[in-house]
């Protein structure tokens, strides 16, 4: 039997991690600035992270959500406390598509609605509606389109109140990531969340903020769209929740009430899973790492800003992009065949930076030492 072939791959193996380093089936070392698509929140192997997770290996991995399983509570009570959201509700599966499946089905439940309000350039997921609300047909099979998904402009409020004011009684959900990831590192504006916030507040419509990618920290503060200073109604999250391993989630505002059997999942928030999220919590408070994240970053951004040839330097903490001229499109490229750094990308050419939350200046230098060295000898 073979693989399926459907991702693109570099001919490398890692075989070891530590930190921010990774190394191959040859020993040599690399620097990861992309995390595996910003998966690796707290770095490769951290002691603490290993060892929480084989301690509870050594207890139990799994059961069901047949019984009591108290390490969610505790994983529930650290998490409202780092995300300032205490008095929400945690709903426990595996991954970024799926917490988006499961929030707006949840908002469909809440309001008896169909409609889905998403933005242009946005990256829900690739499962039913999650893909759904993807502004991206290439990944759309046919059974995934359905008219319940509506797309406006991205960041233009005028679009959302004039969609609302026809149709707002009709609006399950808006769902929008506070930093559009796939997008190409798109902050959303201040004044695009507040409207948001309203319009679903005068129509009775459930604000989803899409965390998977942009949350957990990574903007320096715990979810992107704290930023504007309103509460979303549910937020998504995985990718660096777990580390590395599979784990996401949705926590909910009080006003939404459960109900047996309304939402389900066989494997999320088993006992490992939930050993791994806490490690994460618990690193993420210890070492101050949204702090690390916001003041990490900002010396990132500047140190970008100062490479005249890079263009349009943006992203908050330690989510940041930046597009590159036409004349050195192999950046990026070059950055990993020559220098051995790992980034990432979104088209046509913006390079993406997703690192772990605890890298320090002296992996900032690194990276900025090789653009320097790509820009002016090619």
């Amino acid at each position: 039997m073979q693989l399926f072939d459907v991702y693109p791959v570099n001919d490398i193996t890692i075989t070891s991690g530590k930190g921010s380093y990774i190394w191959d089936d040859a020993g040599v070392e690399y620097l990861d600035l992309y995390g595996g698509h910003a998966v690796i929140s707290i770095g490769h192997s951290h002691p603490y992270y290993v060892k929480r997770l084989t301690s509870q290996l050594n207890q139990i991995g799994f059961y069901s959500n047949s019984i009591k399983i108290p390490i969610q509570v505790e994983l529930a009570e650290k998490l409202g406390k780092l995300s300032g959201k205490e008095d929400y509700q945690l709903f426990l599966c595996n991954s970024g598509a799926e917490a988006n499946e499961n929030a707006l089905k949840l908002a469909s439940f809440h309001t008896g609605r169909k409609k889905i309000v998403a933005f242009s350039k946005s990256f829900h997921g690739r499962t039913s509606l999650a893909v759904a609300a993807t502004d991206s047909p290439a990944i759309v099979a046919p059974v995934n389109q359905t008219d319940n998904v509506v797309f406006l402009p991205f960041n233009d409020s005028a679009a959302v109140e004039a969609y609302f004011k026809e149709h707002g009684n009709e609006v399950a959900a808006v769902i929008t990531e506070g930093i559009q990831g796939v997008g190409g590192i798109i902050l959303a504006s201040e004044d695009f969340l507040k409207t948001i916030r309203r319009v679903c507040d005068e129509h009775g419509a459930i604000f989803i903020a899409d965390s998977v990618q942009c949350g957990y920290g990574r903007s320096g503060k715990f979810f992107s769209h704290d930023y504007a200073g309103v509460d979303a109604d549910i937020y998504t999250m995985a990718k660096g929740m777990g580390n590395g391993f599979p784990v996401g989630g949705i926590i909910i505002s009080p006003k939404i009430k459960a109900k047996h059997s309304m939402l389900g999942t066989t494997f999320g928030g088993n006992h490992l899973a939930c050993a791994a999220a806490l490690a994460v919590l618990e690193i993420m408070e210890e070492d101050k790492l949204l702090q690390n994240a916001e003041e990490t970053g900002n010396y990132l951004v500047e140190q970008l800003k100062q490479i005249p040839q890079l263009q349009n330097v943006r992203g908050r903490g330690l989510m940041i992009g930046f597009d590159v001229p036409e004349t050195h499109k192999d950046l990026r490229k070059n950055l990993l065949q020559k220098h051995r750094i790992f980034t990432g990308e979104a088209k046509p050419n913006v390079i993406r930076l997703l690192p772990a939350l605890n890298i320090g200046k002296k992996e900032v230098d690194t990276l900025i030492n090789a653009i320097k060295i790509e820009l002016t000898t090619n």
